[in-house]
Order: structure tokens, then sequence, then C-alpha cells
């Protein structure tokens, strides 16, 4: 009996820490922080839809729980997009 070959990993991004300050990503071999001052989104919100994320297109990713988009650029450079969400 033979089983058919996996196709490709699609796990290409990932959570890898949720912390009082923010929320780490690695993509790619890069890691990402998202401290929650610039992205308020994560704060207080479950740990299962914080770890559930995707990535449609290289460098944007999609929390689909949470309805949050991101690009790498957006989250390493913050300070270039002034029309984002302020915490409450």
């Amino acid at each position: 009996m033979s089983l058919p070959t996996l196709g490709n990993s699609t796990s290409e991004v990932e959570v890898t820490n949720i912390s009082s300050h923010g929320v780490w990503l690695l993509a790619h071999d890069k890691e990402l922080f998202m401290p929650y001052e610039e992205f308020p989104w994560f704060k207080d919100q479950p740990v299962k839809s914080i770890l559930h994320v995707e990535e449609p297109s290289p460098g944007h990713y999609y929390w689909p729980d949470l309805d949050v988009d991101l690009t790498e650029e957006i989250i390493e450079h913050p300070e270039r997009f002034p029309n984002r969400a302020k915490s409450t």
C-alpha cells in the first residue's frame, strides 16, 4: 500500500509568543514583534484567535477571527502608517 505524497507545508507563518507587551510572529525565518501600543487589536483577545494567522500572499498576514490584516511593512514600520486604530 502506498500513501499519497503530502503537499507543501502551508505553515510558513506562526505566532511564537504572546506576552503582556505584545505578540511575536515568525514568518519565513524572520521574527516580527507587534507591541500592543502599536497593534491594539491583539490586546485582551483569546489566545486561540491570535494564534490563528494565515498568509494569503507573501508578506500579508491575516487573522480571520479578529478580522485583522497586516503586512510585513506595517509591522516593521508602524510609524509610516499614522491612520491606525488607537487603543481605548
